[in-house]
């Protein structure tokens, strides 16, 4: 490695790497391993470049915050195992965000090999930042300029060698989105690996503070625990700097660390009283002098005054009044293309789902004729649970190809900037918009990781706002009683009704966060945002197809974990304590009355065997299956071959199910129809009555007197009820309490469709449990969040006590008025719509902040302001 070019804010980096760094390093080496940080600031291509080396399915996302955690990948060459771990994408490596947190203590505790720095070669100088940062903390640093297809779009120039000799490390130039640089990515992976000695690089010259550095170093060699496991000149220049992680580590592993901090704070007044600034500053204004001589020296400007593609498109897409337009078009899109017409490929995984239901079935315990075994209960209910939600496989998996090719275009970035404009009108802070964006703003978020990303706020009022209404937004958990309310009770408007859902929840939220902001969080402060848009990109096939198929593969997990699990223990809520003796009893004399009758028919006949046991079973199934397969056969040619089919499976008693011209058989077919049909009445009442005294039951039904109003009825109050472990089971529970029509393969929707018309519930019914749905409370991983992020259980029982509230109250007032009226659930929808909208305007209007024009927040920040 040639020396570094002569800065003036810098010079060559003389490094002790500590014996803990080294005996790591000794210990892989004999493994034949080898482990590498990834680090680099948000949207500058970290994760392709991850994947470019690995070939994991990264998720790849165009808009800033879409690393929240590290991620692991692993690569083989020449007989060496090399781990790359994919950090969080962070400005720095301060202590103010949980991103900067992960990064940093993983470099500390891991103790890499290396660290490939990727960076934007578009927005060379703000990347600088995290660079120096990682120089400074000892590590070999490779850098990877990436995006250099979009620096030579735009007109820049980008002298590597005079880069690499400034900053006095390898840079390789890469597209990450293309594969380009891998291998030399990897080439200067095994030279780092087989360099002895110090690190080389750059080290930043902090002028004045130098002394002060000196004698804060000093005294952390006097701590031979620190001396061993930290790099010093790391470690002073973060206490002089006031890094709140860094005190707690000198407290944390250091004897005599109370008087270490108060030297250093001593020497801080110190310092603040001869130059009359802190510490903080001039750190941050020699990085910056630094980064600014380095792409004076090393970068040229040729683009001769020409607009990016990128400013081109977002003065139309951003324009104060075409945005709203274009965001609006984009959610009515998604939900269009996805579950409109993605709804037509459900009819054709349905039948997979019977076939694998019947599948099951056979393996389980055989029926009775009316008490079957609890392990068959059990084990269908279970896969009934399932096959609900994974009967969406096919609408969830275009969702998310949709999504992931807004969030790689970059226009998932511009979804927030927009959003940004009136938050602050609803005393929301702009970096409310990546909470809602993962919980669900385009829907297929999740409010877990939603409540999170709440971290980076840095005023509690805006911050609880946020976790208090983001459950408001779409998650994907959601979607599927969605779905399957609008496919019942909406099917002429889906398309609408899906507009209608993705937006009143966004308009809600926002009205639920003022009203919040205004009373119980109006004593907290609020504090300023800034925010950068990603440039534009044409989204990779083999992108959208992996992130589409992880998060496809992350709901169907959760369907065969949680749910499944969750179906248990609803199924033992629904089924105790059961039946009594008497009652069983009762029923057994109800069917017996007909039985006999079927008894007396075939007395004295070849079918006399079938009377009783597995063969009357077997027999009852067999005629339902015909009398299903007669019903939807189409035409003479249809029905003939149905007929040809049950006459060669059932030859022994087909004239039973088919007598022809038969007279006696069709006296013991008519016999068997009473059997059948009395069977599967009596099985329906032991069902309902079953389910209406269990003891989810009993609840559901003690709590109708409060939840008419709203017209929801004891099962909608169970399978909401039960969607509080996870939304998913809202549908799974309905799927199980509408059970007729079930044993003939019939889809929810069907089954749901039937009995809702026979008891007369309506749309405006459907209507409100949508509203109810959009604002119930968190499910239960959520509050368990909403308790670790607040810290308090007075927050965490607000967080479910009020939506309750405000949920029924919204979803009475609409099905009140509108049955006042004798409005139909579509008209009801559309002038809640408008009356939230119009409420939404008055509110947000000429409230908050306005954020910062594109151009303003494309220019160059320091992390501190950031």
């Amino acid at each position: 490695m040639n020396p570094p070019t002569r800065l003036k804010g810098g010079a060559r980096q003389e490094r002790r790497v500590p014996p803990f760094h080294i005996e790591r390093a000794r210990k892989r080496a004999l493994e034949n391993r080898m482990v590498v940080g990834l680090a680099g600031q948000q949207n500058a291509g970290k994760s392709t470049v991850f994947n470019m080396l690995t070939g994991s399915n990264q998720h790849v996302a165009n808009y800033p915050g879409v690393t929240v955690d590290k991620k692991s990948g692993v690569y083989r060459e020449d007989g060496l195992k090399v781990e790359i771990v994919d950090l969080p994408g962070t400005y720095s490596l301060t202590s103010f965000s949980l991103e900067e947190r992960v990064g940093r203590d993983f470099l500390l505790s891991a103790a890499p090999d290396a660290v490939i720095n990727v960076v934007d070669a578009t927005q060379l100088k703000r990347s600088l930042y995290l660079t120096f940062q990682i120089l400074e903390m000892g590590f070999p640093v490779v850098v990877a300029l990436n995006m250099m297809d979009v620096a030579a779009a735009r007109g820049l120039k980008i002298n590597l060698e005079r880069l690499s000799h400034s900053l006095g490390v390898d840079v390789v130039p890469t597209i990450g989105r293309q594969g380009r640089g891998r291998e030399a990515l990897r080439d200067r992976l095994r030279e780092v690996r087989k360099r002895s000695g110090p690190a080389a690089g750059l080290m930043i010259q902090y002028e004045r503070l130098e002394p002060f550095i000196e004698r804060v170093e000093a005294r952390l060699e006097t701590l031979p625990d620190l001396a061993a496991r930290y790099p010093i000149r790391w470690l002073a220049v973060k206490l002089l700097e006031g890094d709140n992680e860094a005190e707690k580590l000198i407290m944390r592993e250091a004897n005599g660390g109370a008087e270490l901090l108060a030297d250093v704070r001593g020497w801080r007044r110190e310092f603040e009283a001869m130059e009359g600034m802190i510490p903080s500053d001039v750190i941050v204004l020699s990085r910056d002098r630094l980064a600014a001589e380095i792409v004076a020296l090393c970068v040229s400007d040729t683009s001769t005054g020409r607009t990016p593609w990128s400013e081109r498109i977002d003065r139309v897409v951003l324009n104060r009044v075409a945005a709203p337009f274009f965001l609006l078009a984009a959610i009515y899109l998604v939900y269009e293309i996805s579950i409109v017409e993605g709804n037509e490929l459900t009819l054709l995984t349905w039948p997979v789902l019977v076939w694998i239901r019947n599948g099951i079935a056979s393996l389980l315990p055989s029926p009775a004729l009316l008490f079957d075994p609890y392990t068959r209960l059990l084990g269908l209910w279970v896969v009934d649970s399932a096959s609900a939600l994974l009967n969406y496989i096919p609408i969830f998996f275009i969702l998310f190809a949709l999504i992931a090719v807004l969030e790689e275009s970059g226009y998932m970035a511009r979804i927030a900037f927009i959003l940004d404009r009136v938050f602050h009108g609803f005393g929301l802070h702009g970096q409310s918009t990546l909470p809602f964006i993962l919980s669900g703003v385009m829907a297929g978020g999740c409010a877990v990781p939603g409540v999170m990303a709440t971290r980076a706020i840095p005023d509690r009022r805006s911050r609880l706002g946020t976790i208090l209404t983001a459950p408001f937004m779409n998650c994907q958990a959601k979607l599927p009683l969605y779905i399957l309310l609008i496919n019942i009770f909406f099917a002429d408007h889906r398309s609408w009704a899906l507009f209608f859902i993705a937006t009143v929840s966004i308009l809600l939220a926002l009205l639920v966060a003022r009203l919040l902001t205004s009373t119980v969080l109006r004593t907290m402060e609020t504090a300023p945002f800034v925010m950068e848009l990603p440039s534009y990109h044409v989204p990779t096939l083999k992108g959208v197809l992996a992130r589409a198929g992880d998060r496809t593969w992350v709901y169907i997990k959760k369907v065969a974990t949680i749910v499944a699990a969750a179906a248990v223990v609803i199924f033992a809520l629904l089924q105790a304590p059961g039946l009594n003796a008497e009652r069983k009893l009762w029923y057994e004399g109800e069917l017996d009355k007909v039985r006999v009758g079927f008894e007396t028919a075939i007395q004295g006949t070849a079918y006399e065997s079938l009377a009783d046991g597995k063969p009357l079973i077997s027999l009852l199934r067999a005629f339902a299956n015909y009398e299903e397969a007669v019903a939807e056969a189409e035409g003479p040619k249809a029905l003939e071959a149905v007929q040809a089919k049950f006459k060669a499976r059932y030859e022994n008693y087909y004239p039973l199910l088919d007598p022809g011209t038969d007279e006696q058989a069709a006296g013991m077919r008519a016999a068997l129809k009473a059997l059948a049909d009395r069977r599967d009445e009596l099985r329906r009442d032991i069902d309902e009555e079953t389910l209406t005294y269990s003891f989810f039951g009993r609840f559901g039904r003690a709590i109708v007197p409060v939840t008419r109003f709203a017209g929801f009825d004891w099962k909608t109050n169970v399978a909401l009820l039960s969607s509080f472990t996870a939304r998913e089971n809202s549908v799974a529970t309905l799927g199980v309490l509408y059970q007729e029509g079930a044993d003939e393969n019939q889809r929810l929707e069907e089954r749901m469709r039937n009995e809702s018309r026979a008891r007369g519930i309506t749309p405006l019914h459907a209507l409100a449990v949508i509203l109810f749905f959009a604002l119930y409370p968190p499910c239960l991983a959520t509050v368990i969040m909403i308790k670790a992020e607040t810290a308090s259980w007075r927050w965490t029982l607000f967080s479910i006590v009020f939506p309750i509230v405000l949920g029924l109250a919204v979803s009475s007032l609409v099905f009140s008025v509108g049955r006042a009226f004798s409005l139909s659930g579509f008209k009801m929808m559309g002038i809640f719509y408008l009356t939230t909208l119009v409420l939404a305007l008055v509110v947000g209007r000429g409230g908050g902040r306005r954020s910062a024009p594109p151009e303003e927040q494309l220019t160059d920040l320091s992390p501190q302001s950031i």
